[in-house]
């Protein structure tokens, strides 16, 4: 009897290895299997690690990143070029500058073919003048201006048309410590067309030579009246980063740009709208911000992240900026738009018809790593809501939460968003055992096909790892249950047995998962 609990590889405690496998220590002490090379880039480029984990530094996970990165470069660079033109070009990351470093990356320690793949993408990575700073600070950290990325960035100016340009030029004056200015000069783009020519001459010279009629109005902005900014913004569809800063407390001025915001930054603008007024219960702006958010296909088309909608919710909702920039007054006809926009933003996702068990952790660690870098989002808020998505499809569904114990959830697909992540900032917060929702549903005797563990995969605490605990329902209840095991942090650990035909692992925060967890279930 001693030594079969001394050697067991049915029942092991999570402190420990299982026998005969693979598996390495994760960084709460505990044992789990590391997931291969190009997994842990998806986890990047989704997830990234700007903020780190509970376990480890921002400065240290990103290192992590940046060797496994350049290492698959070095083993097919154009196969890790086309993974970061996927992920970005489809949004399913809830942030963009994980996809621009990895590009960036590829563009400096890559072969001959991998360097000329990276900068041809450029245009497809990089859509905006931030992006386009953020990937020209990456290269001058690790490469010099050599002839191929001069030509990169100059045809990223002459390949847009000039009115594309001509937005991102007023927009996006300059960021990152870089301008339009310090890039033409150094790329020396031969203008593509006439306007072309005109709008390089403005950004480096500071002269008009022709008419650009945004770009005019854009300079009358800096000595107009109220009013006259108000028309000009209505006429030229002028963004709100090219206006003077004490124009932008007038509601006026903000009504004037609502007439033609992007979604993106309508959804980030939010907390200005009502906190000057504008943005008020049966008001006219808060029935085009419902109209807007409504609309599928622009959400869609504007590459708007169900976690960057989420983010907007549990801060509107709060009334509150996280940097204590103002209150204001939440109009609930608002939040309700935003919680539907949620799902909308996801791939549309079909019942399966099979029974859940969704397991939540709300683990120290989950509770103390946050969301891709959002700092209102720590990651048990966001796996409640990526759960959601699959609750909100399926009917027969059983929510549980855990640290070292179980918590039943009486929540719902058709509970709101804000409820869900008020309820799990609530619950948990010491040490973790991923296996806890499979014994839970075994000792409560509930059939279920699938088993969803959102975790950061930093189990240390229980009797028996997660992959024992499937084997054993498996033949308690002779149900071929499967395991997908959800990443919630960017680490290399998985508690899903790789080995297993009957387990998956997926990567959190994907706009993907849903509709992945559904296919594998299915």
């Amino acid at each position: 009897m001693k030594y079969a609990k001394l050697f067991n590889r049915k029942n092991t405690p999570q402190s420990q290895p299982i026998p005969g496998t693979d598996q390495v220590r994760n960084s709460a002490g505990g044992y789990a299997w590391a997931v291969d090379g190009w997994a842990m880039l998806d986890r990047f480029l989704i997830l990234g690690s700007e903020d780190g984990t509970y376990y480890v530094g921002a400065r240290a996970l990103t290192r992590q990143h940046a060797e496994n990165a350049e290492k698959l470069i070095k083993e097919d660079g154009e196969r890790v070029v086309a993974r970061i033109v996927e992920i970005s070009r489809n949004g399913r990351a809830p942030k963009n500058d994980p996809a621009i470093f990895a590009l960036a990356l590829a563009a400096s320690v890559g072969n001959d073919k991998t360097r000329a793949a990276a900068l041809a993408s450029l245009p497809l990575v990089c859509r905006t003048g931030t992006h386009l700073f953020q990937f020209a600070t990456v290269c001058e950290s690790m490469r010099g201006w050599g002839r191929g990325l001069r030509k990169a960035i100059g045809g990223w100016y002459n390949g847009q048309t000039p009115e594309a340009l001509t937005y991102q030029l007023v927009k996006y004056g300059q960021r990152e410590g870089w301008s339009h200015r310090d890039l033409l000069r150094l790329a020396h783009p031969v203008p593509s067309t006439e306007q072309h020519k005109v709008l390089y001459k403005w950004v480096v010279d500071s002269e008009i030579t022709g008419a650009i009629p945004m770009v005019e109005a854009t300079e009358r902005l800096k000595t107009a009246s109220l009013d006259e900014a108000m028309s000009l913004v209505r006429e030229f569809r002028i963004p709100r980063e090219a206006l003077p800063t004490e124009l932008l407390s007038q509601a006026s001025i903000w009504e004037a740009l609502l007439q033609d915001m992007p979604l993106t930054a309508m959804i980030r603008n939010l907390g200005n709208l009502s906190k000057c007024g504008l943005l008020a219960p049966g008001s006219a702006a808060a029935d085009k911000v419902v109209a807007e958010l409504s609309n599928a296909e622009r959400l869609k088309k504007a590459r708007v992240h169900p976690i960057a909608i989420l983010n907007a919710m549990a801060t509107y909702a709060g009334g509150r900026g996280v940097r204590g920039s103002g209150e204001w007054i939440a109009v609930p006809a608002v939040v309700d738009a935003l919680d539907a926009a949620f799902y909308k933003a996801f791939a549309n996702v079909e019942a399966t018809g099979r029974r859940f068990v969704l397991g939540l952790d709300v683990s120290g660690s989950m509770r103390g790593t946050k969301v891709s870098g959002l700092v209102s989002l720590e990651c048990r808020q966001g796996a409640g809501a990526m759960a959601l998505v699959t609750a909100a499809a399926e009917k027969t569904v059983y929510n549980v939460a855990f640290d070292t114990k179980p918590y039943s959830l009486a929540i719902s697909g058709r509970q709101r968003l804000d409820d869900v992540v008020s309820l799990l900032a609530r619950t948990g917060g010491g040490g973790t055992d991923c296996a806890l929702p499979i014994t839970w549903a075994t000792k409560q005797k509930i059939h279920a096909d699938a088993f969803v563990i959102y975790t950061d995969s930093e189990t240390w605490y229980g009797s028996m790892h997660p992959a024992q605990a499937i084997d054993a329902y498996r033949q308690a209840t002779g149900i071929p249950a499967k395991l997908v095991v959800v990443a919630m942090a960017a680490n290399r650990f998985t508690v899903g047995n790789v080995q297993d035909g009957g387990t998956i692992s997926v990567v959190g925060f994907d706009s993907a998962v849903p509709e992945i967890i559904a296919d594998f279930v299915r």
